[in-house]
Order: structure tokens, then sequence, then C-alpha cells
């Protein structure tokens, strides 16, 4: 029993032609969505070289304000010689000194008034 009908139009099947066009339809709605997907992307990318240009400008501020620090230091370091901080330790010292003596001395001075009451009227 050889059957020789067409039955592409059982069922609701869909012709060749109906198929190409189907699969034209996903390719366009696929093609539409791949351009979408690029424009943000672009956006994006045209975000991030903005950002990238400001953190550039930061940076290159940043490191003429570093420079500018240790030129300054250097200048300092000269200006201000081992022997200019020497001198300021040594007043230091002798400083210290002065204010454990004194304070030394006014404990005395309080033991004195404290074993002889009537000499400090």
């Amino acid at each position: 029993m050889n059957v020789d009908m067409d039955t592409d139009d059982w069922l609701g099947c869909p012709t060749p032609l109906e198929m190409y066009q189907h699969q034209c339809s996903i390719l366009v709605d696929e093609l539409a969505e791949t351009e979408r997907m690029l424009s943000r992307a672009r956006a994006n990318i045209s975000g991030l070289v903005q950002m990238n240009d400001l953190l550039m400008t930061g940076k290159a501020e940043a490191e003429g304000k570093l420079a500018e620090a240790l030129e300054k230091i250097s200048m300092l370091d000269q200006q201000y010689s081992f022997a200019s901080v020497q001198s300021v330790k040594i007043v230091t010292q002798q400083r210290d000194y002065l204010l454990r003596e004194n304070q030394r001395l006014l404990a005395e001075l309080k033991l004195l008034h404290e074993l002889h009451p009537s000499s400090s009227a």
C-alpha cells in the first residue's frame, strides 16, 4: 500500500516558505536585540572613557602636588640641618631639667612648711 499524497497542509503544518519567513523574523528580532545591546555597550564605553579622563586628570593633579610636597620637604631638610635640630633638643632637655628641679624645690619647700608651720607666717 503505497500512498503518494502531499501531507504538508495537514494539521496546520507550515509550508517551507512559512518556515523560512518565521526563521527570518527570528533573525530580525535577534539582530534588533543585538543592536540594542551594542548601543548600551557603546554608552557604557563612553561613560568609562569619561571616567578614565577624570581619573587621569585627578592623578596628574595628585602627582603634581606630591612633587611639590617632596620638593618642599627637600628644601626644609636643607634649611633645618642636623645642628639646628640638635640645638632644639638641647633646649628641650634644659627645660625638662629645670622643670624637674623646680618640682623638687617645691616639694622641699612644702616639707619645710609642714615641719615648721609657725615660721611661714
